[in-house]
């Protein structure tokens, strides 16, 4: 979420603060520049407020309702009679949590209370292989496109991109968040901008793949009607999903059998009240449009009457939504039966999105989170995503966590998640208020991480933390006690890649950041002069001269040459995990996303495709290279 080139080097630096209060608001803090910073008290009076507190208060309720605990971990619970286990066994208790309970989520009788209390068992640690020592892609998947493509890259397009992956000997594919955002136009294009986490964005379907639509009446039409798009650079999600749609619609209507498939009946029951509530949501966005504050207000709220009257009347459309989140997931499936996939969790999702609509009630009133002011955005970021009141998150009983960290561990073999440190803190910014008058807030790191260390063994899939930002103390140790892989990015590591972590994931860039090709070449700075940025050069030069140190090449080597170099010299290093972009396997000087720019005001954000479509990749020299210098370089690592 940096939102400029040099941004994550704050990690170095910024990383002392006060002790929280009451509300777990920490009232100052080390900057950027490394001043001690005071909070405003107007700053901590609104948080306090939007947490549903009083200023006056101490701090908020006691929540008695959920207990996490480590495997093996004993525990006294007062009026504590009985336990019912996940499975539904049940078993007797004496007020003592026994130590012997197994992982997962179980429920306690408690003498005086309605409500059972949530036992959560963890083992503390995430999955992570002994044996784990891979290479892969990293690609935004709207980019990668195909012959077949419908204006996008699509769910088909990362089967083939995994089936040959897995060919050359790459362990995995990361890719950018595939999750939903809300389906009226004009549609988000930014990937970390989704109205859920919990589901995935059906623009994405290989619509032709979809069981019925080669049945349809004029299909050639159709088809040669959304290949097309293809041509269209940049990407125009608007359009693609008017075609997709308008196919999707047809085949709900006109094919028999779509509606009552047996998968599809299971695939409802599996994801049950909320894939109903999503589905509900996706209909009310149709018919109020985007923004549901804006909603009449009988319909603002999951919970209404009004709410599940209106799923009864338009029922058969909430069926439609559901099914295109089958179709995604069955899609996705497919695709990561080739190759493990690495997933991408997003820090939050739209305010206005279906998420928040869902879990109003647990989110900060009016607050949005961000980062504090550096020397290069010295107003600071206003990310302008909600965030879950700690206290109010605790007396869920973690559901909202739970949920969006089981989602996105469908169907892959491991989960990047974005600004991990949103974990262990973040920065809130009061409602109406700037980033240079935010704070940060404490969250309940320790439950948090045994939450998703219970997912993540349960999934069988290892965790990525991106760790780049101003970082707390003692944060990166918990990560690597927690058996997380936490992040090395080439562009602002100083140390020689032989020293770099065992448990890491590398990489020369991310998707913010430039290319190897913009670097080497110049045209990255080029391109924020043509935005009317000023590059920093100085930096520029830096990266180029180490990556001329890094490969030996000499300055007047080709980019391809460079690439391949670099990204074998990584493989080579101690990481764990090691990626290449596509976009630098394919010398695009262009970043994915330039940051400091108008989602809005510059479209070529998260909608430029490769210049190279899927099916020609295999015999893309460049791309041959670099996978034939990574599994070497592979190779090299498990030998040392």
């Amino acid at each position: 979420m940096a939102s400029d080139d040099r941004a994550a080097e704050r990690g170095r630096r910024g990383g002392r603060s006060a002790e929280p209060d009451g509300w777990g608001i920490v009232p100052a803090y080390e900057d950027a520049f490394g001043a001690w910073t005071e909070v405003p008290h107007t700053t901590l009076e609104a948080l306090v407020r939007a947490m549903g507190g009083r200023p006056e208060d101490p701090g908020p309720p006691q929540v008695d309702d959920v207990v996490v605990l480590r495997e093996g971990e004993t525990r006294a619970l007062t009026g504590a009679t009985r336990v019912t286990l996940e499975d539904g066994s049940e078993r007797s208790l004496d007020g003592i949590v026994p130590a012997d309970l197994p992982l997962g989520y179980h429920d306690a009788e408690v003498a005086g209370r309605d409500e059972p209390v949530r036992l959560i068992v963890s083992p503390g640690r995430c999955h992570l292989p002994g044996d784990l020592v891979a290479w892969g892609w990293a690609v935004q998947l709207y980019a990668l496109r195909s012959s077949s493509s419908w204006g996008i890259g699509d769910l088909a397009d990362l089967r083939h991109l995994a089936r040959w992956s897995a060919e050359v000997g790459a362990g995995t594919v990361l890719l950018n968040p595939l999750d939903a955002v809300t389906p009226v136009a004009p549609r988000e294009t930014s990937p970390y901008y989704p109205t859920s986490r919990r589901f995935l964005d059906p623009l994405y379907l290989a619509v032709e793949e979809v069981p019925g639509v080669a049945g349809l009446v004029d299909v050639d039409t159709l088809v040669a009607a959304g290949r097309s798009l293809t041509s269209d650079a940049p990407i125009d999600r608007d359009e693609v999903a008017a075609h997709k749609l308008t196919v999707l619609e047809r085949v709900w209507d006109e094919r028999p059998g779509v509606k009552d498939a047996p998968a599809f009946e299971a695939f409802l029951a599996d994801r049950g009240a909320e894939l109903q509530v999503f589905a509900t949501f996706c209909v009310l966005a149709e018919l109020h449009g985007s923004g549901w504050r804006s909603w009449p207000r009988e319909h603002r709220h999951p919970d209404s009457a009004a709410v599940a009257q209106l799923a009864d009347a338009r029922a058969d459309r909430v069926r439609f939504h559901a099914w295109l989140q089958f179709l995604c997931d069955s899609q996705l499936a497919e695709a990561g039966g080739h190759v493990p996939l690495l997933g991408d969790l997003p820090i939050g999702a739209d305010p206005d999105g279906a998420d928040a609509w869902a879990w109003q009630d647990v989110l900060a009133d009016g607050v949005t989170v961000g980062a504090p002011p550096d020397e290069l955005g010295p107003q600071g970021q206003n990310w302008t995503l909600p965030a879950f009141v700690p206290w109010k998150l605790r007396a869920a009983r973690y559901e909202p966590f739970i949920a969006t960290v089981r989602a996105a561990l469908r169907h892959v073999g491991g989960l990047r998640i974005d600004h991990v440190l949103g974990l262990f803190r973040l920065f809130w910014i009061p409602p109406g208020g700037t980033a240079a008058e935010g704070a940060y807030v404490q969250m309940p790191s320790r439950e948090l991480l045994d939450v998703l260390a219970l997912e993540s063994v349960r999934a069988g899939a290892f965790i990525v933390g991106e760790d780049l930002g101003t970082v707390g103390e003692g944060v990166r140790e918990e990560l690597d006690a927690r058996d997380l892989l936490r992040y090395q990015v080439f562009w602002f590591e100083q140390d020689p890649v032989d020293a770099w972590a065992d448990k890491a994931l590398a990489s020369v860039s991310t998707h913010d950041l430039p290319t190897v090709a913009g670097i080497w070449t110049g045209d990255d700075a080029r391109m924020q002069e043509d935005l009317g940025h000023e590059p920093d050069t100085a930096w520029h030069a830096e990266l180029r001269e180490r990556v001329r140190v890094a490969t030996g090449l000499d300055r007047d080597a080709s980019v391809e040459e460079a690439v391949v170099v670099l990204h074998g010299h990584l493989a080579a290093g101690p990481n764990r995990l090691v990626l290449a972009q596509l976009d630098d396997a394919l010398a695009v000087s262009d970043r994915p996303n330039v940051p400091g720019t108008d989602r809005h005001a510059r479209p070529a954000n998260w909608s430029l495709p490769l210049p190279v479509r899927v099916e020609d990749l295999a015999d893309h020299p460049t791309v041959r290279a670099v996978a034939a210098a990574m599994t070497a370089g592979r190779a090299q690592r498990l030998r040392s």
